[in-house]
């Protein structure tokens, strides 16, 4: 077992907002709607929750969770998470020559550190936040729905790229999202959250060809094509 959440518990003074513990080996997707608790969960353990909430972190890991060292995170939208008015080689937090080989790790000319955000496009940006991600080299990687503002080919393209990366670097992942088939082929355990409880979770292959529980049922039957699972 390379990380367990053994508790971790969000509330208000009024109200419990997240209440789950999970754990796994390699790779975990969280699945849920929106609100179901699932970036309450990355804040957490990213340590970037607002002072009013009230929040208890039990885990059990290799390694310890620091951000920017051990922990990095790879957020949902790739056109806001880079300053606009930098270029991309200022925007890295390694030398020049590391940040290189990393900007052709994922896949890009090294003429993309010279440019502003705005001069690429989404695929590429959120190629480049996946290199400034990697060359702190995490042991473990958050991800916030990273493909939700792609293309189904730049989509594809990710996936694939990041599970690549995995397999390179032996990083521990925990991919958050709303939508199963993102996750199916890429992550090696799965639990379902709603409203800040894990309803259910085991092995990909196991909950997806036999949900237990009739949310899951639902989502798994939905393909999450009707939107209203993201309100």
């Amino acid at each position: 077992m390379s990380f367990a959440c053994k508790k971790l518990v969000i509330e208000t003074q009024d109200k419990k907002l997240l209440d789950i513990s999970f754990d796994f080996d390699k790779s975990y997707a969280l699945i849920g709607q929106s609100g179901s608790g699932k970036s309450l969960t990355l804040k957490a353990l990213l340590g970037m929750l607002p002072m009013e909430l009230k929040s208890s972190l039990e885990f059990k890991a290799p390694y310890e969770l620091k951000r920017g060292v051990t922990l990095s995170m790879i957020p949902q939208n790739p056109f806001t998470a880079l300053s606009p008015l930098t270029k991309i080689n200022k925007q890295f937090f390694i030398n020049s020559s590391l940040a290189q080989e990393y900007i052709s790790l994922v896949g890009l000319e090294e003429k993309v550190l010279e440019r502003f955000p705005s001069e690429l496009s989404g695929g590429q940006l959120q190629r480049v936040i996946i290199a400034m991600s990697l060359s702190i080299k995490p042991k473990l990687l958050l991800l916030d729905e990273p493909t939700t503002a792609l293309d189904k080919l730049s989509k594809e393209s990710i996936l694939k790229l990041i599970a690549k990366l995995q397999k390179r670097d032996n990083f521990d992942m925990l991919f958050v999202t709303h939508d199963i088939a993102t996750v199916k082929n890429l992550c090696q355990k799965i639990g379902i959250i709603k409203e800040g409880k894990i309803l259910e979770e085991g092995d990909m292959d196991e909950v997806l060809s036999s949900p237990q529980d009739i949310y899951t049922k639902k989502l798994i039957n939905s393909g999450f094509e009707n939107r209203e699972f993201r309100r």
